[in-house]
């Protein structure tokens, strides 16, 4: 396998923060693995070809057509293995879709939802058929039709129900395994916030009830998962992996301690200095000096 291109989603679309959707044709491309890092951006994505999509705990290999469902708020990556690969894609923020007045919270639906189905695989006949929406889609989006947005979403619920009739039936030991799977995203999410590159970017999730809310769970919830899958409280997770990072930024940049207390969201450097004293037994000044 040739070396794997990594892309972002800005390549495919600069107006999509703008528009809130975009659908269009996926080039045909080989061995690249594109990962989606937009955390506000829901994906359904009809390909042709041999795939590996790794998607929070599991991995997916795919061969022949697929629909899949991607949730901005679950880490996936999509590796392509065949050398000819087609399809659609579109790409739609939650508020474009909940404009609609039949929404409901896409992070509830089986397709996009923790330990859903994020993958089905789509006969030939299926795959006509869901290319037409594809078509229609991206045709509409180019339109001078006062309506279109609506239309658009429509073309969306459209696939969502067609891929309910395909969707397997629930399995037992999905629910058996619910506190692993939801313990993995969390463990992946958490390790997605880092490194912080920049202190324009500081860390946006700082407590178990920031990810609570970005996992569409309840904070209790997840704590239970997290506690009795690892050991550890998700608390405890989120500090020493805040210490480990607070850690490699005094070691390893030439950052003021207050441009790393904020970076590491901390309102205050002060605050800081107590949280990285209370947590290795010194202050963040004479680590930095302990380890040059």
């Amino acid at each position: 396998m040739g070396k794997k291109i990594l892309r972002s989603v800005s390549e495919y679309n600069s107006q999509l923060k703008l528009k809130g959707f975009n659908a269009f044709a996926i080039e045909a491309d080989s061995n690249a693995t594109r990962m989606y890092s937009r955390k506000d951006f829901f994906k359904i994505c009809l390909t042709t070809g041999n795939s590996a999509i790794h998607y929070a705990d599991r991995t997916f290999e795919t061969t022949g057509t697929i629909l899949f469902f991607g949730n901005p708020h679950i880490p996936y990556s999509w590796e392509t293995r065949s050398t000819t690969y087609v399809g659609y894609t579109c790409l739609f923020s939650e508020d474009f879709i909940s404009r609609s007045e039949r929404s409901e919270s896409l992070q509830n639906s089986p397709f996009f939802k923790i330990g859903g189905t994020p993958v089905l695989n789509i006969s030939e006949e299926q795959r006509l058929y869901l290319n037409s929406i594809f078509l229609k889609m991206i045709e509409e989006q180019q339109s001078q039709y006062l309506y279109k947005d609506d239309l658009i979403r429509n073309y969306i619920h459209l696939i969502i129900h067609e891929a309910l009739k395909l969707q397997p039936s629930e399995h037992s030991h999905q629910h058996n395994n619910a506190a692993s799977r939801l313990t993995a995203v969390f463990l992946e999410l958490l390790e997605r916030q880092f490194p912080i590159e920049s202190t324009d970017f500081p860390l946006q999730l700082k407590t178990a009830q920031d990810y609570a809310k970005e996992l569409n769970v309840h904070v209790n919830y997840l704590n239970r998962a997290v506690k009795e899958v690892t050991g550890k409280s998700t608390t405890t997770h989120i500090t020493e992996r805040i210490v480990s990072e607070a850690k490699a930024l005094l070691q390893h940049t030439n950052w003021n301690i207050a441009d790393i207390a904020y970076a590491l969201g901390f309102d205050y450097p002060t605050y800081f200095n107590n949280f990285f004293k209370r947590l290795t037994g010194t202050n963040p000044k004479s680590y930095r000096e302990q380890e040059v």
